[in-house]
């Protein structure tokens, strides 16, 4: 079904979203099923598939659309065993895929998954490879090169920033393109800034940084000492950070929360978000956060950082991994409620670029395009 509406050519697809997994917690996963619930609201047909399954997956309830496994483990070591498993499981997506309408997509949301799609027969489809990370950050690990190798022949190749991609195509990937990921919601009551708390929300691991926000929040305060650092989250490190903590005399001032499901309360109680990473793809929490109009303070660590972030527009930003420079930045908004309103205010208006209807928009865009 063709036609127009909204300024968009609206035609129904079968999109295909091929991840990791379906059920882990995780960035990527949570944008997989953001996404496959944005399509199914567009009319879509949606199918969510995940190579490996998580010892303790995460519950999904109930979802409307389907999902599929292609393994209830993890696959075979590399090796004979692994190389078999990987043409059977092939073939079974080779089946899924050969059941689809004219005009259908794949989208591979991460490299390694890309691994089996590439061994099943994709004719007739169009086939998008992502990546969700920095150049800077993919570079820095083994992705790099399967992105080279795995993506050389897609339909396209999806970064989150232009920088980015420019990057990419600097190494020879010529199908690099950007699309930018969408704020989940935004709210009709924003956060009223008056709660005297600083919080962080994300992972506890060596990327998201929260050791440099201990320290950074050192410096800190002692100048402020009715304030309070909540972090949410948990992950590997969060033991060694407690006692981090502890060491630098920060407990009376530091709250861990643990995760959360909601993070829109979250952000409601605070007055100022931090983001300390060492390295980000284009950060969820940012954009949540800036929907929430509670200005930001982050370390610029990423193009992704930068394009969602104005440096003194809409938020403060500071070298990466430089914790003198957050500290000051985090005193001058938590010392200032004029400058917290103007930036909190103008960073809840700036982040509406990226509402879902905008970028579900560009996703179809995409797909018509690649399809003449």
């Amino acid at each position: 079904m063709t036609g127009q509406q909204g300024g968009r050519r609206d035609e129904r697809r079968d999109i295909f979203l091929v991840a990791n997994s379906v059920d882990e917690l995780g960035g990527v996963t949570s944008w997989t099923h953001q996404m496959a619930r944005l399509f199914t609201e567009r009319g879509h047909r949606v199918h969510v598939i995940g190579i490996a399954t998580p010892e303790d997956p995460h519950d999904l309830g109930d979802l409307p659309y389907p999902t599929t496994r292609l393994y209830d483990g993890q696959p075979p070591a590399p090796g004979r065993a692994r190389d078999a498993s990987m043409r059977d499981r092939a073939a079974r997506l080779t089946r899924i895929f050969g059941a689809a309408r004219p005009g259908a997509v794949v989208v591979v949301t991460q490299v390694w998954a890309m691994e089996w799609v590439r061994l099943a027969d994709t004719r007739g489809l169009t086939v998008i490879g992502m990546s969700h990370e920095s150049y800077e950050t993919a570079k820095a690990s083994s992705r790099f090169r399967r992105v080279l190798k795995y993506y050389a022949d897609v339909d396209r190749m999806l970064v989150l920033t232009r920088e980015d991609a420019d990057l990419w195509i600097g190494e020879g990937l010529n199908n690099a393109s950007f699309m930018p990921n969408a704020v989940p919601w935004l709210p009709d009551v924003p956060s009223p800034r008056t709660g005297k708390a600083v919080v962080s929300i994300g992972r506890l691991s060596d990327e998201k940084g929260v050791d440099m926000l201990l320290d950074t929040w050192a410096e800190v305060a002692p100048a402020h000492p009715d304030w309070t650092l909540r972090i949410y989250g948990s992950g590997e490190d969060e033991e060694l950070l407690r006692k981090q903590c502890t060491a630098l005399g920060l407990d009376d001032s530091v709250a861990w929360m643990g995760r959360t499901a909601d993070v829109p309360a979250a952000l409601r109680e605070a007055s100022v978000f931090a983001l300390s990473s060492r390295g980000e793809g284009f950060p969820l929490a940012l954009m949540e956060a800036m929907a929430m109009a509670v200005p930001c303070a982050a370390f610029d660590c990423a193009p992704g950082v930068h394009e969602i972030v104005t440096d003194g527009e809409d938020g403060l930003l500071a070298p990466p991994g430089n914790t003198a420079e957050l500290a000051r930045k985090l005193d001058l908004l938590m010392s200032d409620k004029a400058l917290r309103d103007r930036l909190g205010d103008r960073a809840r208006e700036n982040v509406r670029r990226y509402g879902t209807a905008e970028i579900v928009d560009r996703w179809e865009n995409l797909f018509a395009f690649l399809e003449r």
